[in-house]
Formats: structure tokens, C-alpha cells, sequence
């Protein structure tokens, strides 16, 4: 005689046909996106980047699966009055090469932040997801503006508060 005793199950776990636990593996029509907008005015960089990464790949979502895109569309404003600690903007270098011999050029974080202040936040995500071909397509649904106005409106973003 079989005794099956089956205790408190997962969200993402399932049983078969054959009564064999399974794993949920999100598919592109289980997928649904949404579109949310966070302001940056005095914001720490890297606690929202980590916030903003997250969403991005769709961990807050019961559905995460590691190998599909199931984030949700993260539209950034105020980009220009983010804030940088201790002294970051100063000493923190960005580097970029052109592939040429000595084509390593280097800018500080207070120089591109005052011309684009896009990139910080940008660079800061980026850093945070999967260096892979799913990271560029997560990176895809980053949108970042220097000013309060974006051209997202009719998506209709839900506002994300963030700590």
C-alpha cells in the first residue's frame, strides 16, 4: 500500500496527469505587462536600480521564471536629480573604449550626470541584469528621462513608490 502525503505545495509547483510534481514554467501568453512610473527626485542610485532591476526581470511577480522575460515596462523620471553617496560623483569613473590602441576614454559620474543623466541610471540597471541576450531585452523596457514629461502617457503607468 502507497501513501501518498502531500504537504504544503509552492505556488509555482504543480501536478501532472500522473500525479508527478512539476515546476510552472511561464510562457509569452501567460505573460501580461504592465507600465509603471517612478520618480528619481532625491533618490539613491543604486537602492533604485536594485528596485527598478527587479521589476525589470519580473521577480515581483508569482510567474518569474529565470530564462523567460516576464518584467513589466519601468519608466524613470527625474533622472537628473538622482542622488550619489559619500564621494561618488567626484571619484566614481565611467569607462568607455573605442577598440583602438590608448581609446580608453574615462569621465566621472558628476560630469555624466550633468551632461547625460540618463546613462547613470542606465549603467547602474544594466550592471544589475543578466549579461546575456535577455538582459538587452529586459534593458529594452528601461525608459529614462532627464525632466518630469514623458511621451508614455497613453500606456497609462501605474505610479511605484519607492522607499
Amino acid at each position: 500500500m502507497k501513501l501518498f502525503i502531500f504537504a504544503f505545495l509552492d505556488k509555482n509547483q504543480y501536478f501532472n496527469k500522473a500525479g508527478i510534481m512539476g515546476t510552472f514554467s511561464a510562457k509569452t501568453e501567460d505573460i501580461k505587462r504592465s507600465w509603471h512610473v517612478v520618480d528619481a527626485n532625491g533618490k539613491t542610485l543604486g537602492r533604485l536600480a536594485t528596485v527598478v532591476a527587479s521589476v525589470l526581470k519580473g521577480k515581483t511577480k508569482p510567474i518569474y521564471t529565470k530564462h523567460v522575460d516576464t518584467g513589466d515596462f519601468v519608466i524613470v523620471v527625474n533622472a537628473e536629480k538622482i542622488h550619489l553617496t559619500g564621494k561618488k560623483l567626484d571619484q566614481k569613473m565611467y569607462y568607455s573604449h573605442s577598440g583602438y590602441p590608448g581609446g580608453l576614454k574615462a569621465i566621472t559620474a558628476g560630469k555624466l550626470l550633468k551632461t547625460k543623466p540618463e546613462d547613470v541610471l542606465i549603467k547602474a540597471v544594466q550592471g544589475m541584469l543578466p549579461k546575456t541576450q535577455l538582459g538587452k531585452q529586459m534593458l529594452t523596457k528601461l525608459k529614462v528621462y532627464a525632466g518630469e514629461n514623458h511621451p508614455h502617457s497613453a500606456q497609462q503607468p501605474v505610479a511605484m513608490e519607492i522607499k
